[in-house]
């Protein structure tokens, strides 16, 4: 059986440690199990994304949209942070890596920003349970000192999107999320 904990940081986020089953062929690990998220919806839409050492994706969020990520190939450095005023944990900020090496899968609902910081050459996975909507597709300054994120690397790449992104205190009044938003 996997290990599914809650994050203590940011409610909601689920991290996942798989149960790693292997022999002289090689390993099997179940990533994903539907049943391991209370509350979550399925899971619609499969993506793939390869980045390069230095590369940083994010901050990006969603007032609807949930995301669970998997490293399978290298090493990321994944931020979390809470957006969802009046929630619990508003403002929390969790940063941790996953890799090939230790199997770690995250849970992201709606509300928490994320991004991450290649630390090798890597190959993401990540499932969404809402099909690519741009009216839904948001995004918070990955270098905001209010958010404090420690992304392990120096001199990232950055695409144009991400540096254009607000501050989390200049983030329009209709895009905040607002606790609470579901888990």
């Amino acid at each position: 059986m996997p290990n599914v904990r809650q994050s203590e940081r940011i409610a909601g986020v689920h991290i996942v440690e798989p149960t790693v089953h292997g022999d002289q062929r090689g390993l099997f690990i179940e990533t994903f199990r539907r049943e391991w998220f209370p509350n979550a919806r399925e899971m619609l839409q499969g993506n793939r994304s390869n980045k390069q050492q230095g590369a940083l994706v994010g901050l990006h969020y969603h007032l609807h949209q949930a995301d669970y990520w998997y490293c399978p190939v290298g090493t990321i450095r994944v931020v979390l942070h809470d957006l969802r005023e009046g929630g619990p944990t508003d403002g929390g900020t969790e940063c941790f890596d996953i890799s090939g090496e230790n199997h770690l899968g995250v849970y992201i609902p709606p509300g928490v920003a994320h991004g991450f910081a290649a630390l090798t050459d890597v190959v993401m996975t990540y499932l969404v349970d809402g099909y690519y909507n741009p009216a839904d597709e948001l995004g918070v300054a990955w270098d905001d000192p209010e958010i404090g994120a420690d992304w392990g690397i120096v001199d990232p790449i950055v695409s144009a999107r991400d540096q254009a992104n607000p501050k989390r205190s200049a983030i329009p009044p209709h895009l905040v999320p607002r606790a609470p938003l579901r888990t």
